[in-house]
């Protein structure tokens, strides 16, 4: 294999290396917004279990 061919292929791995490490960056700061919302859909579960009556009435004056 001659040094041209071996810098191409070189560089073409990088290029991909790169792509995937940008893929899984992206991928990591979906999951943690996904597990963001997650605990604050938990959290406010976690209130109606406790005051399972919270908002579920109210008084109307006319």
């Amino acid at each position: 294999m001659d040094i041209p061919a071996l810098s191409m292929a070189l560089s073409q791995n990088k290029i991909l290396n790169d792509f995937g490490v940008a893929m899984l960056s992206k991928s990591l700061d979906n999951l943690q917004d996904m597990g963001e919302a997650m605990v604050e859909t938990m959290d406010a579960s976690m209130e109606l279990s406790v005051n399972p009556n919270l908002g579920a009435n109210f008084d109307i004056r006319i």
